[in-house]
């Protein structure tokens, strides 16, 4: 397995992801491109934007969000870890934030409910 510009452990949680959604380096078609946005000339001199399809399952993914060609190698690994996990149908972490989100909306829009519910209450 390749080893990227983060920490190790964040290195063996990839390694440990993909070998359990059965995702391997062979199967993967990797790109480097020029990115594009904020690094001036940087940016336009080094090819960062990293480009992979996962050829299992047609998924591709393009990943520029830092000036690290070998940290966007790893945000877009996992990237598509996520894909393919949302693919098989599991729950994945987005998930989770998500749900988290509504259900704090929901416990919001109980409260403010309430609280102009009262005030109705107190004028009559």
């Amino acid at each position: 397995m390749i080893t990227f510009a983060v920490s190790e452990e964040k290195n063996r949680w990839l390694k440990n992801k993909m070998e359990e959604l059965g995702i391997s380096e062979k199967d993967i078609q990797e790109q480097f491109i020029r990115s594009s946005g904020k690094g001036g000339q940087h940016v336009n001199k080094t090819s960062t934007c990293v480009y992979l399809k996962h050829i299992p399952t047609g998924i591709e993914i393009k990943c520029m969000q830092d000036r690290s060609q070998s940290v966007n190698r790893f945000l877009a690994r996992r990237e598509l870890a996520e894909a393919v996990e949302r693919l098989s149908g599991k729950p994945t972490t987005q998930d989770a934030k998500l749900q988290r989100i509504k259900k704090q909306k929901s416990k919001r829009k109980k409260r403010t409910a309430e609280k102009y519910r009262q005030g109705e209450k107190g004028n009559e």
